[in-house]
């Protein structure tokens, strides 16, 4: 078996190291990891486990490719009116649907790359509590919030691209197809969050510990 080498290391290990991190590059990144989605689901590929550890620089170089890695959960859908039933999945990434124990599609992928999105762009994940059970009971509610001051300085896009994919039902949640269809990847922020976006951006610093207790 031939495997691509990929030795620019975890997606939050690059970022932790840049110190701040800018709206406009989570763009550039989320774009990647979409773009990539959307490739595997319309080969009926559904990852099931997407999450920092698992996005991967191809290189150390700065403008390296990300990719998507270890698909150990993954799954092969042959007909897309099958759905999944299998538990699978890490807790601070997994569908709502999942923990309702219902079947599910591909749109799970989706969910996951919501809460990176939003752990991007502010440094702490929208559903975290040191209990399971709680935390379970805040994912499958699709209880989140934008806090103050950490979420001042993001764009109105990026708050509806993650609201357009933190949706409990999975029928109202955007496919990888429609989020590279989001303007928020078609063209990053606007208006006055576009400055603040390019100049400003977030320290992921004291993410990393967080992000691993999920």
């Amino acid at each position: 078996m031939v495997m691509e080498l990929l030795t620019g290391g975890e997606l939050f290990d690059r970022i932790v190291d840049k110190v701040k991190y800018t709206e406009h590059e989570a763009v550039g990144v989320v774009r990647q990891v979409a773009d990539g989605l959307k490739y595997c689901h319309a080969l009926g590929i559904v990852h099931r486990d997407l999450k920092p550890e698992n996005l991967i620089y191809s290189s150390k170089d700065e403008d390296a490719p990300i990719k998507i890695a270890d698909f150990g959960l993954g799954k092969i859908v042959d007909d897309d009116r099958i759905a999944m039933a299998t538990a699978c999945g890490t807790p601070g990434y997994v569908a709502a649907e999942i923990l309702h124990g219902q079947k599910y599609t591909d749109k799970v992928d989706c969910w996951s790359l919501g809460v990176i999105t939003y752990i991007l762009l502010c440094g702490f994940p929208p559903f975290y509590d040191e209990n399971m059970h709680n935390l379970f009971k805040l994912i499958k509610s699709g209880s989140y919030a934008y806090p103050s001051p950490y979420w001042d300085g993001v764009s109105e896009e990026a708050k509806d691209f993650i609201n357009r994919l933190l949706v409990t039902d999975p029928r109202g949640r955007m496919s990888a197809a429609e989020c590279l269809e989001h303007p928020w990847l078609k063209s990053g922020p606007s208006g006055a969050a576009a400055g603040a976006a390019a100049s400003g951006g977030t320290s992921l610093s004291g993410a990393q510990e967080l992000i691993k207790k999920m």
